[in-house]
């Protein structure tokens, strides 16, 4: 029997913004079919595209060079940490909860896991809603994480800390520990019910700390 997918990502589309205050990518042809098939034979073409965006855009993932000058990048992370993790489902509910404590974590088997805060914010995506008052885990629940040892945490929401002050202590936490973070996910009420493993990996950049990823999770 095949494996089944899910896909957990947001599609990446021109114009688009990800995050308020950065800048929507830029998605167009660098060479046209149209220009193209005057190089070849035969009606042939090719589309070879463009595109220019900050590395904040769509579902991106977060290593320790984001938050530490000295932390590793985006080449230096071990496709291990990436790839096939045993992934875990929290569920909590924006309705339920913004801030999500380390309640919501105790008792469970965390070690090496990837963990996925599902809260439904991303039904708010691309409306002025989804960039206010939205989910976030506390300090308490990162330090709780990081004492678990947790190998990953995603969440479906603006971002994993809380954007109505200027501290990031999640992204901290987590990432002091080489604990990777995945933001801006979607689609995590099909995981509801199911072992999976999850896997985001962003392309091997040199000098970045954050890249959009294919997000997805293989049922078991």
């Amino acid at each position: 029997m095949k494996p089944r997918f899910i896909d957990l990502s947001h599609t990446i589309k021109n114009g688009e913004v990800t995050y308020k205050g950065l800048p929507a990518p830029l998605i167009c042809d660098f060479l046209s079919r149209e220009d193209s098939s005057k190089q070849y034979d035969d009606n042939t073409s090719f589309q070879i595209g463009k595109i220019e965006m900050v590395s904040n855009t769509g579902t991106y993932i977060d290593c320790p060079f984001h938050r530490y000058e000295k932390g590793k990048d985006l080449s230096q992370v071990s496709i291990n940490k990436m790839a096939d993790i045993d992934g875990i489902l929290i569920h909590v509910p924006y309705t339920t909860s913004l801030a999500i404590d380390k309640d919501y974590f105790e008792g469970l088997n965390l070690k090496n896991k990837a963990v996925l805060v599902y809260t439904s914010w991303s039904d708010f995506w691309q409306s002025d809603e989804y960039f206010e008052n939205h989910p976030y885990l506390t300090a308490n629940a990162a330090t709780y994480l990081k004492e678990q040892e947790v190998s990953l945490v995603g969440i479906d929401s603006h971002n994993i800390d809380n954007t109505s002050n200027k501290s990031r202590p999640v992204h901290t936490i987590l990432l002091k520990e080489e604990i990777l973070i995945v933001e801006h996910m979607t689609n995590l009420k099909a995981l509801l019910g199911h072992d999976f493993l999850f896997t985001a990996v962003p392309p091997k950049v040199e000098g970045f700390g954050t890249f959009p990823v294919r997000a997805f999770a293989k049922i078991l």
